[in-house]
């Protein structure tokens, strides 16, 4: 035998020994369910430097204000933080859903980011369950019925919700 024979041999009979069919079969289904969760991401590009609107009309700390079109929950804005970034002790979730929502100052439709902030319990102010656009829950990229703090890997309590530019339609 050469030595690459060798060594897979080596490997698979240390295998053998350690693991058992269940755990490497449970080790496989992690690695695909991982997987298949960040496949959902792929298809939206999540720029922190996307294009912002010239003209912001609103007030953030409102539910009408024409960024939170699909959001469900508690304003970041009222709870210490901004419509763009998580309060203090709490961190933003990875994993979001997406809104498309036009921007009455300049007519355009811009594509928002709806981040989750995870870490202290809802803070329990401004809440606005706008649902222009939502999918059910079997299309979780634009669901807005789902725990996203499940994905921060810190902590899975919900505090409130963000809702950040991450694109424009330069055609509308």
């Amino acid at each position: 035998m050469n030595w690459l024979d060798k060594l897979a041999e080596n490997v698979s009979r240390v295998a053998a020994r350690r693991l058992s069919r269940r755990s490497a079969l449970a080790g496989l289904g992690a690695l695909l369910a991982g997987g298949a969760a960040g496949a959902v991401l792929l298809p939206v590009s999540r720029r922190a430097d996307a294009a912002a609107p010239n003209e912001d009309p609103g007030d953030p700390s409102s539910c009408d204000y024409w960024r939170y079109c699909a959001i469900d929950g508690y304003l970041c804005s009222c709870c210490g933080g901004s419509h763009t970034a998580c309060p203090p002790g709490t961190i933003m979730s990875p994993i979001t859903w997406i809104g498309t929502c036009r921007n009455p100052g300049d007519g355009k439709d811009y594509i928002i980011s709806y981040n989750d902030c995870c870490g202290q319990s809802g803070c329990g102010q401004c809440g606005c369950m706008r649902n222009e656009g939502d999918s059910p829950a079997y299309q979780p990229g634009s669901s807005n019925n789902l725990n996203w703090c499940t994905g921060s890997g810190v902590d899975i309590i919900y505090n409130c919700s963000t809702a950040i530019i991450i694109g424009v339609d330069d055609e509308s």
